[in-house]
């Protein structure tokens, strides 16, 4: 759209999310244009600032048992270096053998869609790649993502740090059911579990 009331602005776009696929973390600049009054020229990110904790949960497809123990370790770290890739900031991942926790600190040109696409596209496929016996790997579609006071961050670690012996008591589906009463969220539970 050319023409009157039409401000430029550049919206920034990863062609390639995935570090095994682009070490150097290629990205380009897309130009779009965005109507007028959405935007003031200048000022795309210029004193702006963002505190957005969220802490993020999703369960492997049908909760299957395919986060071995010797792939947890290897699989929590390459998550980070995903978040790291795009600009986010992983402060902890852990879990179970059958779902993830993940806390980040997202910057406000991410979305907490386009992040945790970022996330599981790129981990998925690296557990493809480099595992040759896991062709069943998959995580679910959807996922859960819960706003995170800054004064609860260290609790909030400390909760999924501690994932192993939090699951000897409580299974996902009731600890995920549980994250979604706490925080209001109104669910079908026919749907949840996809």
């Amino acid at each position: 759209m050319k023409g009157r009331g039409i401000n430029k602005c550049w919206n920034f776009s990863i062609l390639h999310p995935h570090p095994t696929l682009s070490p150097r973390g290629h990205k380009t600049w897309m130009k779009t244009e965005v109507p007028s009054g959405r935007m003031k020229k200048g000022s795309e990110l210029a004193n702006s600032y963002l505190s957005l904790y969220v802490h993020i949960v999703f369960s492997t497809k049908g909760r299957e048992a395919l986060i071995t123990p010797n792939l947890q370790d290897r699989l929590w770290a390459y998550m980070g270096g995903i978040a790291r890739e795009n600009y986010m900031k992983a402060l902890s991942i852990g879990g179970t053998q059958d779902h993830v926790h993940v806390l980040l600190s997202i910057p406000a040109t991410v979305p907490v869609a386009k992040a945790v696409q970022l996330i599981k596209g790129g981990s998925s496929k690296w557990v493809h790649d480099t595992f040759v016996d896991s062709r069943r790997f998959a995580w679910q579609e959807g996922y859960g993502a819960f706003s995170v006071n800054v004064s609860l961050l260290e609790e909030t670690i400390r909760y999924i740090e501690g994932q192993a012996e939090h699951h000897e008591r409580k299974t996902f589906q009731e600890e995920y059911i549980e994250f979604l009463r706490r925080h209001r969220i109104d669910y079908d539970e026919r749907y949840v579990w996809g």
